[in-house]
Protein backbone atom coordinates (compact mmCIF):
# COMPACT_ATOMS: atom_id res chain seq x y z
CA UNK A 1 0.00 0.00 0.00
CA UNK A 2 1.35 3.70 -0.79
CA UNK A 3 1.71 6.11 2.22
CA UNK A 4 0.04 9.50 2.98
CA UNK A 5 1.16 12.23 5.50
CA UNK A 6 -0.82 13.31 8.48
CA UNK A 7 1.49 16.69 9.23
CA UNK A 8 5.20 14.66 9.69
CA UNK A 9 3.54 11.31 10.10
CA UNK A 10 3.81 8.66 7.45
CA UNK A 11 1.17 5.79 7.41
CA UNK A 12 -0.32 3.86 5.12
CA UNK A 13 -3.26 5.66 2.79
CA UNK A 14 -5.91 3.66 4.61
CA UNK A 15 -6.46 2.90 8.68
CA UNK A 16 -8.22 0.98 10.77
CA UNK A 17 -10.63 2.06 12.97
CA UNK A 18 -10.96 -0.13 15.81
CA UNK A 19 -14.07 0.84 17.59
CA UNK A 20 -16.20 -1.97 16.60
CA UNK A 21 -14.02 -4.62 17.38
CA UNK A 22 -15.42 -4.72 20.72
CA UNK A 23 -17.84 -1.99 21.22
CA UNK A 24 -21.22 -0.36 19.59
CA UNK A 25 -21.79 -2.74 16.70
CA UNK A 26 -21.22 -6.42 17.26
CA UNK A 27 -22.65 -7.08 21.05
CA UNK A 28 -19.47 -8.82 22.32
CA UNK A 29 -17.22 -8.24 19.45
CA UNK A 30 -13.95 -10.24 18.38
CA UNK A 31 -12.38 -12.67 20.31
CA UNK A 32 -8.62 -12.11 21.32
CA UNK A 33 -7.48 -14.19 18.73
CA UNK A 34 -9.78 -12.83 16.13
CA UNK A 35 -8.59 -9.42 16.75
CA UNK A 36 -5.15 -10.32 16.95
CA UNK A 37 -5.50 -12.33 13.06
CA UNK A 38 -7.38 -8.93 11.26
CA UNK A 39 -5.01 -6.37 13.01
CA UNK A 40 -1.82 -8.88 11.64
CA UNK A 41 -3.37 -9.28 8.11
CA UNK A 42 -4.28 -5.65 8.54
CA UNK A 43 -0.40 -4.69 8.79
CA UNK A 44 0.41 -7.51 6.02
CA UNK A 45 -1.63 -5.55 3.74
CA UNK A 46 0.12 -1.90 4.95
CA UNK A 47 -2.57 -0.83 6.97
CA UNK A 48 -0.58 0.49 9.51
CA UNK A 49 -2.92 3.49 11.12
CA UNK A 50 -5.05 1.90 14.18
CA UNK A 51 -7.22 3.96 15.78
CA UNK A 52 -8.58 2.97 19.11
CA UNK A 53 -9.65 5.41 22.33
CA UNK A 54 -10.03 5.06 26.13
CA UNK A 55 -13.74 5.48 26.25
CA UNK A 56 -14.34 2.56 23.81
CA UNK A 57 -15.51 -0.17 26.32
CA UNK A 58 -14.29 1.93 28.00
CA UNK A 59 -10.88 0.35 28.11
CA UNK A 60 -11.95 -3.17 27.16
CA UNK A 61 -10.93 -1.62 22.77
CA UNK A 62 -7.30 -0.48 24.20
CA UNK A 63 -6.44 -3.30 26.14
CA UNK A 64 -7.64 -5.54 22.66
CA UNK A 65 -5.99 -3.71 20.51
CA UNK A 66 -2.80 -3.58 22.61
CA UNK A 67 -2.77 -8.08 22.97
CA UNK A 68 -3.34 -7.83 19.29
CA UNK A 69 -0.42 -5.79 18.39
CA UNK A 70 1.75 -7.37 20.55
CA UNK A 71 5.01 -9.02 18.89
CA UNK A 72 4.51 -6.14 16.09
CA UNK A 73 4.39 -2.93 17.41
CA UNK A 74 7.20 -1.41 15.59
CA UNK A 75 4.89 -2.29 12.49
CA UNK A 76 1.83 -0.32 13.77
CA UNK A 77 0.93 3.37 13.96
CA UNK A 78 -0.72 3.46 17.26
CA UNK A 79 -3.37 5.82 17.65
CA UNK A 80 -5.70 6.44 20.79
CA UNK A 81 -7.77 8.90 22.26
CA UNK A 82 -8.41 10.96 25.58
CA UNK A 83 -11.14 13.29 26.99
CA UNK A 84 -14.28 11.86 27.40
CA UNK A 85 -13.38 10.15 29.98
CA UNK A 86 -12.75 12.17 34.00
CA UNK A 87 -9.77 10.54 35.80
CA UNK A 88 -9.79 13.51 38.87
CA UNK A 89 -13.28 13.03 39.63
CA UNK A 90 -13.37 9.45 41.83
CA UNK A 91 -15.08 7.88 39.02
CA UNK A 92 -13.64 7.24 36.22
CA UNK A 93 -15.99 5.27 34.36
CA UNK A 94 -18.54 8.33 34.00
CA UNK A 95 -18.47 10.38 30.97
CA UNK A 96 -16.95 13.58 31.64
CA UNK A 97 -15.41 16.18 28.97
CA UNK A 98 -12.00 16.42 31.14
CA UNK A 99 -9.06 17.82 29.36
CA UNK A 100 -7.45 19.40 32.34
CA UNK A 101 -3.41 18.92 32.41
CA UNK A 102 -3.98 16.44 35.29
CA UNK A 103 -6.50 14.36 33.40
CA UNK A 104 -4.39 14.26 30.48
CA UNK A 105 -1.85 12.85 32.98
CA UNK A 106 -3.65 10.38 34.06
CA UNK A 107 -4.98 9.55 30.83
CA UNK A 108 -2.40 8.69 29.06
CA UNK A 109 -0.99 6.31 31.68
CA UNK A 110 -3.86 4.14 31.41
CA UNK A 111 -3.64 4.13 27.51
CA UNK A 112 0.37 3.15 27.75
CA UNK A 113 -0.46 0.54 30.28
CA UNK A 114 -3.33 -0.95 28.48
CA UNK A 115 -1.54 -1.00 24.67
CA UNK A 116 1.13 -2.60 26.30
CA UNK A 117 3.45 -0.01 24.98
CA UNK A 118 6.12 2.74 26.08
CA UNK A 119 4.68 5.73 23.27
CA UNK A 120 1.68 6.50 21.69
CA UNK A 121 2.45 7.91 18.03
CA UNK A 122 -0.97 10.07 17.63
CA UNK A 123 -2.35 11.05 20.83
CA UNK A 124 -6.12 12.82 19.71
CA UNK A 125 -8.15 15.22 22.37
CA UNK A 126 -11.36 13.15 21.72
CA UNK A 127 -13.65 15.86 22.46
CA UNK A 128 -13.12 19.95 22.99
CA UNK A 129 -13.37 19.97 27.00
CA UNK A 130 -15.05 23.74 27.29
CA UNK A 131 -14.22 24.17 30.87
CA UNK A 132 -10.19 23.89 29.85
CA UNK A 133 -8.85 26.18 27.66
CA UNK A 134 -7.10 24.43 24.64
CA UNK A 135 -3.95 26.15 25.35
CA UNK A 136 -3.28 24.43 28.32
CA UNK A 137 -4.54 20.89 27.17
CA UNK A 138 -1.76 21.23 24.03
CA UNK A 139 0.44 22.04 26.53
CA UNK A 140 0.42 18.85 28.93
CA UNK A 141 0.72 17.38 25.83
CA UNK A 142 3.43 19.35 24.75
CA UNK A 143 5.09 18.02 27.52
CA UNK A 144 4.24 14.49 27.05
CA UNK A 145 6.26 14.67 23.66
CA UNK A 146 9.25 16.01 25.34
CA UNK A 147 8.88 12.93 27.59
CA UNK A 148 8.87 10.29 24.83
CA UNK A 149 5.76 8.70 25.93
CA UNK A 150 4.01 10.43 22.57
CA UNK A 151 5.20 11.29 19.34
CA UNK A 152 2.15 13.36 17.48
CA UNK A 153 -0.38 15.30 18.61
CA UNK A 154 -4.06 15.11 17.47
CA UNK A 155 -7.68 16.94 17.49
CA UNK A 156 -11.21 15.24 17.26
CA UNK A 157 -14.34 17.52 15.82
CA UNK A 158 -12.36 20.72 16.36
CA UNK A 159 -13.52 23.93 14.53
CA UNK A 160 -10.95 26.17 12.49
CA UNK A 161 -10.29 28.64 16.07
CA UNK A 162 -9.81 26.04 18.25
CA UNK A 163 -7.31 24.22 15.47
CA UNK A 164 -5.53 27.58 15.17
CA UNK A 165 -4.94 28.26 18.63
CA UNK A 166 -3.76 24.63 19.14
CA UNK A 167 -1.24 24.35 16.86
CA UNK A 168 0.29 27.53 18.19
CA UNK A 169 1.37 26.14 21.20
CA UNK A 170 2.81 22.67 19.66
CA UNK A 171 2.01 21.31 15.94
CA UNK A 172 -0.57 19.28 15.69
CA UNK A 173 -0.26 16.27 13.09
CA UNK A 174 -3.72 14.97 12.16
CA UNK A 175 -7.72 15.98 13.17
CA UNK A 176 -9.51 13.37 12.73
CA UNK A 177 -13.34 14.06 11.89
CA UNK A 178 -16.23 12.06 10.24
CA UNK A 179 -16.23 12.32 6.91
CA UNK A 180 -17.33 10.91 4.28
CA UNK A 181 -20.05 11.38 0.95
CA UNK A 182 -22.38 11.50 3.52
CA UNK A 183 -20.49 13.70 6.32
CA UNK A 184 -19.49 16.49 4.28
CA UNK A 185 -19.07 18.96 7.21
CA UNK A 186 -15.34 19.57 7.20
CA UNK A 187 -14.85 20.67 3.75
CA UNK A 188 -15.80 24.13 3.74
CA UNK A 189 -14.20 25.57 6.93
CA UNK A 190 -12.03 22.91 8.82
CA UNK A 191 -10.21 21.28 5.52
CA UNK A 192 -8.77 24.94 4.13
CA UNK A 193 -7.27 25.34 7.50
CA UNK A 194 -5.40 22.04 8.12
CA UNK A 195 -3.98 22.54 4.50
CA UNK A 196 -2.68 26.11 5.58
CA UNK A 197 -1.25 24.66 8.76
CA UNK A 198 0.27 21.18 7.30
CA UNK A 199 -2.31 19.35 9.52
CA UNK A 200 -3.48 15.93 8.27
CA UNK A 201 -6.96 14.66 8.40
CA UNK A 202 -8.06 11.46 9.43
CA UNK A 203 -11.79 11.06 8.31
CA UNK A 204 -13.62 8.20 10.66
CA UNK A 205 -16.97 6.62 9.73
CA UNK A 206 -15.78 6.95 6.24
CA UNK A 207 -18.16 4.54 4.71
CA UNK A 208 -20.82 6.03 6.73
CA UNK A 209 -21.14 3.39 9.69
CA UNK A 210 -21.24 0.94 6.90
CA UNK A 211 -24.17 2.68 4.96
CA UNK A 212 -22.22 3.47 1.73
CA UNK A 213 -20.98 -0.27 1.44
CA UNK A 214 -24.08 -0.62 0.25
CA UNK A 215 -24.85 -4.19 2.28
CA UNK A 216 -28.59 -3.11 3.93
CA UNK A 217 -31.31 -1.54 3.31
CA UNK A 218 -33.60 -1.31 6.65
CA UNK A 219 -32.59 -1.75 10.65
CA UNK A 220 -33.89 -5.06 10.27
CA UNK A 221 -30.83 -6.47 9.01
CA UNK A 222 -29.29 -4.92 11.68
CA UNK A 223 -28.32 -6.76 15.52
CA UNK A 224 -31.35 -5.29 18.23
CA UNK A 225 -28.48 -3.84 20.11
CA UNK A 226 -26.41 -2.15 17.19
CA UNK A 227 -26.30 1.48 18.03
CA UNK A 228 -27.41 2.48 14.36
CA UNK A 229 -30.44 2.05 15.33
CA UNK A 230 -30.82 5.06 17.63
CA UNK A 231 -28.94 7.26 14.67
CA UNK A 232 -31.28 9.94 13.22
CA UNK A 233 -29.59 8.89 9.58
CA UNK A 234 -30.72 5.11 10.06
CA UNK A 235 -34.41 6.44 11.21
CA UNK A 236 -37.80 6.72 9.19
CA UNK A 237 -37.42 9.24 5.81
CA UNK A 238 -33.86 9.92 6.27
CA UNK A 239 -32.96 6.41 5.86
CA UNK A 240 -35.57 6.25 3.14
CA UNK A 241 -34.03 9.59 1.42
CA UNK A 242 -29.84 7.95 2.08
CA UNK A 243 -30.88 5.27 -0.07
CA UNK A 244 -30.63 7.33 -3.03
CA UNK A 245 -27.11 8.47 -2.47
CA UNK A 246 -26.01 5.12 -2.14
CA UNK A 247 -27.41 3.97 -5.15
CA UNK A 248 -25.08 6.58 -7.21
CA UNK A 249 -22.24 4.89 -5.41
CA UNK A 250 -23.52 1.68 -6.65
CA UNK A 251 -23.75 2.95 -10.74
CA UNK A 252 -20.46 4.32 -10.33
CA UNK A 253 -18.50 0.91 -8.48
CA UNK A 254 -20.32 -0.85 -11.27
CA UNK A 255 -18.40 1.34 -14.22
CA UNK A 256 -14.94 0.97 -12.24
CA UNK A 257 -15.36 -2.34 -11.76
CA UNK A 258 -14.62 -1.84 -7.48
CA UNK A 259 -17.19 -2.11 -5.25
CA UNK A 260 -19.40 0.66 -3.22
CA UNK A 261 -17.16 0.80 -0.07
CA UNK A 262 -13.87 1.19 -2.69
CA UNK A 263 -15.66 4.03 -4.29
CA UNK A 264 -16.52 5.55 -0.87
CA UNK A 265 -13.18 5.16 0.26
CA UNK A 266 -10.53 6.29 -3.18
CA UNK A 267 -13.14 9.65 -3.08
CA UNK A 268 -11.46 10.51 0.06
CA UNK A 269 -8.19 9.58 -1.04
CA UNK A 270 -8.87 11.73 -4.25
CA UNK A 271 -8.80 14.50 -1.45
CA UNK A 272 -5.13 14.59 -0.89
CA UNK A 273 -1.99 12.54 -0.28
CA UNK A 274 -2.53 14.21 3.91
CA UNK A 275 -6.22 12.19 4.17
CA UNK A 276 -5.79 9.11 6.07
CA UNK A 277 -9.55 7.52 6.55
CA UNK A 278 -10.31 4.44 9.28
CA UNK A 279 -12.74 2.28 8.18
CA UNK A 280 -13.38 0.12 10.86
CA UNK A 281 -14.00 -4.06 10.68
CA UNK A 282 -14.22 -6.98 12.27
CA UNK A 283 -13.95 -9.33 8.72
CA UNK A 284 -10.81 -10.24 6.97
CA UNK A 285 -12.72 -10.12 3.80
CA UNK A 286 -13.88 -6.33 4.70
CA UNK A 287 -10.22 -5.27 5.92
CA UNK A 288 -9.29 -6.70 2.45
CA UNK A 289 -11.62 -5.07 0.14
CA UNK A 290 -11.41 -1.49 2.18
CA UNK A 291 -7.46 -1.96 1.37
CA UNK A 292 -7.50 -2.65 -2.61
CA UNK A 293 -9.33 0.76 -2.44
CA UNK A 294 -5.64 2.13 -2.45
CA UNK A 295 -6.08 0.82 -5.99
CA UNK A 296 -9.39 1.65 -7.64
CA UNK A 297 -8.90 4.85 -9.97
CA UNK A 298 -11.55 7.49 -10.05
CA UNK A 299 -12.27 9.27 -13.47
CA UNK A 300 -12.48 13.30 -13.12
CA UNK A 301 -15.76 12.65 -14.44
CA UNK A 302 -16.33 9.79 -11.71
CA UNK A 303 -15.34 12.24 -9.25
CA UNK A 304 -17.26 15.24 -9.87
CA UNK A 305 -20.43 13.39 -9.62
CA UNK A 306 -19.81 12.20 -6.15
CA UNK A 307 -18.65 15.68 -5.19
CA UNK A 308 -22.24 16.70 -6.54
CA UNK A 309 -24.14 14.25 -4.04
CA UNK A 310 -26.03 15.81 -1.47
CA UNK A 311 -24.85 15.05 2.27
CA UNK A 312 -27.06 12.47 4.06
CA UNK A 313 -30.54 13.25 5.50
CA UNK A 314 -30.56 13.75 9.45
CA UNK A 315 -28.03 14.99 12.47
CA UNK A 316 -25.18 12.85 12.86
CA UNK A 317 -26.15 12.00 16.03
CA UNK A 318 -28.29 12.74 19.09
CA UNK A 319 -28.94 15.89 20.07
CA UNK A 320 -26.70 15.85 23.62
CA UNK A 321 -23.51 14.29 21.07
CA UNK A 322 -24.12 16.80 18.77
CA UNK A 323 -23.90 19.41 21.41
CA UNK A 324 -19.55 18.34 21.68
CA UNK A 325 -18.73 18.83 18.06
CA UNK A 326 -17.39 22.07 16.66
CA UNK A 327 -17.93 22.88 13.52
Amino acid sequence: MRTNKLGGLETGRIGLGAMGMSAYYTGAGLSEGDARRLVHRALDLGVTLIDTAEVYGPYSNEELVGRAVRGRRDEVVLATKFGQLSHTNGAPEEYALDSSPANVRLAVEGSLRRLQTDHIDLYHQHRVDPGTPIEETVGALGELVAEGKVRHLGLSEVGPETIRRAHAVHPIAAVQSEYSLWSRDPENRVLPVLRELGIGLVPYSPLGRGFLGGRFRSLDELDPDDWRRTNPRFAGDNLRANLALVEEVESIAREASATPAQIALAWLLAKGDDVVPIPGTTRIARLEENARADETALTVEQVARLDGLAPAAGDRYDADSMATVES
